[in-house]
């Protein structure tokens, strides 16, 4: 049986990410069989999660994916616990599609709301009691007070949240160790932290005040679902997988393997050269802090250029940035990339590209339509070629043609997560 609730907040900033990461910690030590899961489409939550409980995640995207493809991915043992994405009801314009009250009602699971509290007292109950009642759809099942000052702010909390008949978890103190350092719009990698272990301990160290037991009990038993193993894009595909290239998602590379595709790791920054394969695929990262790495990978590059023959390329956002002639980073210095298409980009010069898109391409690997997601700072200072997607965004507006196709290489700045 899979159990499961949602771990959600009334916005952005509310100290989710540390609160759940604490949680799960926290109930692995405990001796729950515990994993995570992330609602939406981000890539650096995850795996946090999994370092934290030492299981793999995935991520849960009620806009990009079906119902019963949600059932299917959220299905397993023990206790998932999923981090909600924004506020609990901010999804996809124009009607929020997407949000973590949408994907709590598809999963058929109970809501726990962190709320900041360090700037309130007896506020904190209508604004709970307005996220109780919003949906009748959904049940928030409990609260966890977060950034609490002290004991005696904890009981004037508790005293103006007793009449609404929630549970409530208990409250975090507030804490400067518990922030984390971050990166454009999100976190810092998991990887990159050599604090990491330290940093989740002291998180579950915090959480151990509030009643694990009594949060362990509201979740409720999920809706099951089974869905059909996505298409591989070819049988024997080589991906690309180091700080530079981490944003893979893990329920298409699983998804692969399921369905009997050869899937092969390797590193650009170790300057590893892509190995046989019918596709080298180049997930998205932060291609823009290892540029001069990259540029002097020359077996690596080289690989690239040698299996344009035979091998389709494909490349996402920062592989995509790889696949062309250079690349500017943030002092302004250009790097010579693989140059093979015509993509100069820089990120001296930086500009916020963010949405979901729907996608469609009409030859190559990845041929079809598909539900993807753009977000990136980088500037396109010269493209020229023949465009590989054509794009509406998440309201159905026509965007440009994105990304390009030369021969066997191809890439754009869509983030693929689900065919349609």
């Amino acid at each position: 049986m899979s159990r499961g609730l949602v771990i959600a907040a009334p916005s952005s900033g509310a100290g989710k990410t540390t609160v759940t990461l604490g949680l799960l910690r926290a109930l692995r030590r405990a001796g729950v069989a515990v994993r995570g899961a992330k609602s939406g489409p981000d890539y650096i939550d995850p795996r946090f999660h999994e370092a934290a409980t030492g299981v793999p995640c995935g991520n849960l995207d009620a806009w990009a994916m079906r119902p019963e493809r949600l059932r299917a991915l959220a299905g397993g043992a023990g206790l998932l616990i999923v981090e909600g994405a924004m506020g609990l009801f901010d999804g996809a314009p124009p009607d929020g599609a997407g949000s973590a009250a949408e994907l709590a009602k598809v999963l058929g699971a109970p809501v726990v709301l962190v709320v900041d509290a360090g700037r309130m007292a007896g506020s904190v109950a209508a604004l709970v009691a307005g996220f109780a009642g919003f949906d009748k759809g959904l049940r928030v099942a409990g609260v966890i007070l977060n950034r609490v000052g002290s004991e005696r702010h904890e009981a004037m909390l508790r005293r103006a949240l007793a009449p609404l008949g929630l549970p409530v978890l208990g409250a975090v103190r507030r804490d400067a160790g518990l922030a984390h350092p971050s990166r454009h719009l999100g976190l810092v990698q998991a990887e990159e932290r050599q604090d990491l272990e330290a940093f989740l301990d002291r998180a579950a160290d915090a959480m151990a005040e509030l009643d694990l037991a009594a949060l362990d009990a509201l979740a409720a038993e999920l809706t099951p679902g089974a869905a059909p193993l996505p298409r591989p894009p070819a049988q024997r595909i080589a991906v690309a997988r180091d700080a530079a290239f981490a944003f893979a998602y893990p329920h298409l590379l699983d998804g692969w393997r399921a369905a009997g595709a050869e899937v092969r790791l390797f590193s650009p920054l170790a300057d590893e050269p892509a190995p046989a394969a019918d596709l080298i695929y180049l997930p998205g990262g932060y291609p823009e802090l290892h540029a001069g790495r990259l540029a002097g990978a020359g077996r690596f590059l080289q690989s690239l250029r040698n299996a344009t023959e035979g091998t389709e390329i494909h490349g996402e956002c920062g592989g995509y940035m790889v696949l062309g002639d250079g690349l500017v980073d943030a002092d302004g210095q250009r790097h010579a990339m693989a140059g093979l298409l015509r993509l100069e980009t820089s990120f001296a010069s930086r500009r916020l590209h963010l949405g979901y898109r729907e996608v469609t391409a009409e030859a190559g690997p990845f041929a079809g339509p598909w539900a993807a997601h753009e977000f990136h700072y980088a500037t396109t200072l010269s493209e020229r070629g023949n465009p590989l997607l054509t794009a509406r965004d998440a309201e159905g507006t026509a965007l440009p043609a994105m990304g390009l196709r030369e021969g066997r290489v191809q890439g754009s700045f869509a983030h693929l997560i689900e065919p349609r």
